[in-house]
Order: structure tokens, then C-alpha cells, then sequence
């Protein structure tokens, strides 16, 4: 489930709504929308309001901390985050849509943690870009609507501006926000992408999800760098995602050798969770992984040139690591190698050589210290 910052995409909620239908109307319309989502290959869709007082406090805490890291647009947009009003004015409903993504013909996650010399890149990120995806299908349901109940306001999002997505989405009731702060559903896990439309249609709103976490604490056991401080409390700062993703700079050193051979996000917490054994997998073909991606060797990625890195995630949310972030993070990787397990030690000790010159001054720090570990063994 994954957290970027941009602009929305399609909007016509600077008009107010030409529609003047009566409550039945209304009640008929959310169920066709509904209908109309999943004919257009969404798991499930759900309405919701625009209260999210609760979550704005749990918003301003984590900021308050700094647990946001060097995210600063998670704090550039005051308040609108958690007031979709005040972000889109005339909003009064948001439709919330789940999508599965977790592709049958991908790699377990699981196998490839221990196949050290493997990149392990999160399963979200291995087909394509999934804001394009989700968008052209949410346009497609809004123009759906707009023929079927006249104009009306909207602006559609897919993680592309400050919205609380999965507190609208448990809000609409398409799961709860579990302790790992991803969005849990009890027939479907967690492996789903999320994407909304604001509106100022006043359609009937669903019920919110119940918390069906209980006791457990699994996901906070499985992180690999003890980022779930608490439940519900995620620090950034040390979550991998975050690391491999969203940081731009140095990865702190003490967290390097946490993060094995994860060179783009993080699924462990997901990958532990007891509902998941409910997911589905997607029957999208964009979903499906790239050639050259899953369970490919770190050898083999990190002997990219700019131009093949810029070629083969064309299209891709990896892209948005850029290949200084990309040759960074494989080189963590790579110093996490167990040469007396891997099949080319000298393969991976010459790689790393190769790469200690590179124009980067925050690659060769990063190759600097993988050599580093493989020198203390």
C-alpha cells in the first residue's frame, strides 16, 4: 500500500452540480455506481462523507513527531488533507474504489527474502504504474455517471494529491486501517490499490469498517527495522519503503544492513498478516511483472545504465526512486550479500568496484560501505 503528492487529474467540480435528484434517485444511483465499478474491474467501491476529524488529529500527532521525514508535502497542505471540502470545494461524498493488484504470476515475496543474491522489489511496483490504471478507470465511472444522471461536480485522485485515502476508505467501508497502517478487508487482505472521486453528488453513505486487528501484533514483529513503534504508529523514518522510495539523501547506516535485499519497497508486514490468506489475485494484465523485474539478480540491476534504467521503468512506479536512488539501494543490497551462500562472490565484490568511481558522490558512499561489510567477513 504505499504515499506521493501531486496533481489531481480530472476535475469538474468548479461548477456546481446540474443534478437535482430526488433521495430514491440518489439510493438507486450508488447502487448502479457501485455495479458500474466492478464492471470496470474495481474489487469494490464505497461512499463516505467528509468527516475525518478523528484522523486529522492522528495526521497532526505523527507530523508533530517528524515521523513524516523528509516527506514535507505531507505537511505543505495545511489542513486540506484531512478536509476534502477545503481541498475541493463542494465536495460532499467521496466514492472510494479498491482494485487487487497482487499478480499469481510474480515470485512469492517470501522465497525471494532468503535468496539473498535477488532483488526483492514490493509487489506493487512490478507491473504498471498504477495511478494510470486506477485513473483512466475512475474517469471512466465518472463519465459513466455524468450520462446516466446529468452533469455533476467531481475531480478524481489515485495517491495524487493530500488525501487521507485509506481513512476515506475505511470511512466507506472497504476495510479497517490496520496496526501496520495499511488498509485491511476480511474477504481480501491487503493487496489493493485505492483511488477515489470527490463529488458534490449527496448520495447515501456506507458504513464504516469495524477493526478486526485483535490481538495481533504479527506485522509489528515482522518489520525489519522496527518502524511500527506501536499499533497504528508508523515511523517513516525507518520504514523501507521510505528508505528505498521517498528518501532522497543518505540511508542511515545503522538501518542498512536491516534492510537485506529490498532495493524498493517493503512487504513484510503484509506478507505475516493472517488476513491476507484471503486475498485474491488480480486478473489485471497490467499488473502483471515486467520482464526483468521479479526475482531478477542485484547483479543484473545494478549493471543498468542510466538509459536502460530510464527504458525498462518507463511506465513504472519505480521510476520515481530515480537511478541514483536505484544504483544506491542495490548497493545496500549487495553489501547485505552472505558471499559464503552467494553463487559469484567475486561477481558481487566486482560490481561494487566498478561502481566506486561513479559520478554520484551518494552512490560511491553507499558502495563504499558495502565493500565495507565485505571486508569485516
Amino acid at each position: 500500500m504505499k504515499n506521493k503528492a501531486g496533481t489531481p487529474s480530472q476535475s469538474r467540480l468548479d461548477a456546481s452540480a446540474e443534478v437535482a435528484l430526488s433521495q430514491a434517485e440518489l439510493t438507486e444511483l450508488a447502487g448502479r455506481i457501485k455495479a458500474w465499478g466492478e464492471e470496470l474491474g474495481f474489487q469494490q467501491l464505497g461512499i463516505c462523507d467528509t468527516d475525518l476529524a478523528e484522523h486529522e488529529k492522528h495526521l497532526e500527532n505523527w507530523l508533530s513527531l517528524g515521523r513524516h521525514g523528509s516527506m514535507g508535502y505531507m505537511e505543505r497542505h495545511g489542513k486540506r488533507r484531512s478536509r476534502p471540502a477545503d481541498l475541493v470545494p463542494g465536495t460532499l461524498r467521496v466514492i472510494s474504489a479498491r482494485m487487487d493488484y497482487l499478480s499469481g504470476e510474480a515470485q512469492a515475496a517470501a522465497d525471494l527474502l532468503h535468496e539473498t543474491e535477488s532483488a526483492l522489489i514490493s509487489r506493487y511496483a512490478l507491473g504498471r504504474d498504477y495511478h494510470k490504471v486506477l485513473r483512466k478507470r475512475l474517469q471512466k465511472l465518472a463519465s459513466r455517471i455524468e450520462a446516466e444522471a446529468g452533469p455533476f461536480g467531481y475531480r478524481v485522485f489515485v495517491d495524487s494529491a493530500p488525501v487521507l485515502e485509506k481513512a476515506l476508505a475505511e470511512k466507506a467501508g472497504l476495510g479497517w486501517i490496520g496496526k501496520h497502517s495499511n488498509l485491511l478487508n476480511r474477504k481480501d487482505g491487503s493487496w489493493f490499490f485505492l483511488g477515489e472521486i470527490y463529488t458534490d453528488l449527496p448520495l447515501p453513505v456506507d458504513t464504516p469498517a469495524a477493526n478486526h486487528c485483535g490481538n495481533c501484533v504479527r506485522c509489528i514483529e515482522a518489520c525489519p527495522t522496527g518502524a511500527i513503534t506501536a499499533p497504528y504508529q508508523v515511523d517513516a523514518r525507518r520504514c523501507i519503503s521510505y528508505l528505498t522510495i521517498e528518501l532522497k539523501g543518505a540511508i542511515p547506516e545503522e538501518l542498512r544492513p536491516l534492510m537485506g535485499n529490498r532495493i524498493f519497497g517493503c512487504d513484510d508486514c503484509q506478507m505475516v498478516c493472517p488476513w491476507n490468506r484471503f486475498a485474491n489475485f488480480s486478473s489485471e494484465d497490467d499488473f502483471r511483472p515486467r520482464p526483468g523485474l521479479d526475482a531478477e539478480t542485484l547483479l543484473r540491476l545494478f549493471g543498468w545504465s542510466e538509459e536502460e534504467f530510464l527504458e525498462r521503468t518507463a511506465g513504472s512506479a519505480i521510476r520515481r526512486s530515480g537511478y541514483e536512488g536505484w544504483l544506491r539501494n542495490i548497493a545496500v543490497a549487495l553489501g547485505n550479500v552472505r558471499l559464503d551462500e552467494a553463487a559469484d562472490p567475486r561477481g558481487v565484490i566486482d560490481a561494487l568496484e566498478r561502481r566506486k568511481n561513479n559520478a554520484s558522490v551518494l552512490v560511491r558512499e553507499h558502495v563504499d560501505w558495502a565493500l565495507k561489510q565485505h571486508e569485516k567477513n
